[in-house]
């Protein structure tokens, strides 16, 4: 009599198949979640009043605060040729079409030829008591290089325009776009249109609103 001999073809294949199957069961999930979280959590796209810097006392400043308004972004300087012409065109702008829908904001820098080599509360106390300056001036910062400050350097990689020197005048639009950028030794009466123009959009937007 010959022996008995049975032979389990499944034995083996069930289990793999069960195993192959829940990783199938996986990839699908993931792909699915993957696929949601780009649909639903896109992330934010960051413009200039989404960030936060420092006033001149170093306290933390959301820049959210000027949102729905024009802003001039300027990087200033107490010791340069173009300090004087420039903190009074500067005043003189911020009197004509501020505070409501307009506002100048200067950051001190001293990377262009160590101009501006005091503290950052001495620079407030020098633009007011010189030049009389009601916008804010906030802490000194760095702009060019790994350092620079991050509301700046979205400035600088949106106009795909680098400071080469101080006083470079950077347009900010209500919603954060920056619109155009001036050299600091273009004049005053070359800013002047392109602010207006913004001021009165944003009347007209409020005038819809109502």
């Amino acid at each position: 009599m010959e022996p008995l001999t049975t032979s389990y073809p499944l034995k083996y294949s069930v289990p793999k198949a069960r195993v192959f199957a829940v990783f199938l069961s996986m990839i699908l999930c993931t792909t699915i979640l993957c696929l949601l979280q780009l649909r639903f959590f896109k992330p934010k796209i960051k413009d200039f009043y989404s960030f936060e810097v420092k006033d001149s006392r170093g306290r933390i400043i959301s820049l959210e605060k000027y949102r729905g308004k024009a802003t001039l972004v300027v990087n200033v300087a107490s010791y340069c040729q173009y300090t004087d012409k420039n903190y009074i065109a500067l005043q003189e702008l911020h009197r004509e079409f501020g505070p409501s829908h307009f506002t100048v904001l200067a950051f001190p820098c001293n990377q262009f030829g160590e101009s501006e080599p005091s503290s950052s509360q001495e620079i407030e106390s020098f633009a007011k008591g010189n030049y009389g300056v009601t916008f804010p001036v906030f802490h000194k910062i760095k702009i060019l290089g790994s350092e620079a400050d991050p509301a700046f350097k979205f400035l600088i990689d949106s106009s795909k325009k680098e400071p080469r020197w101080n006083f470079w005048k950077y347009l900010v639009s209500p919603e954060g776009k920056v619109v155009k950028f001036w050299r600091p030794e273009e004049p005053i009466e070359s800013i002047k249109p392109e602010v207006a123009s913004l001021i009165r959009q944003i009347i007209m937007k409020k005038r819809e609103d109502l």
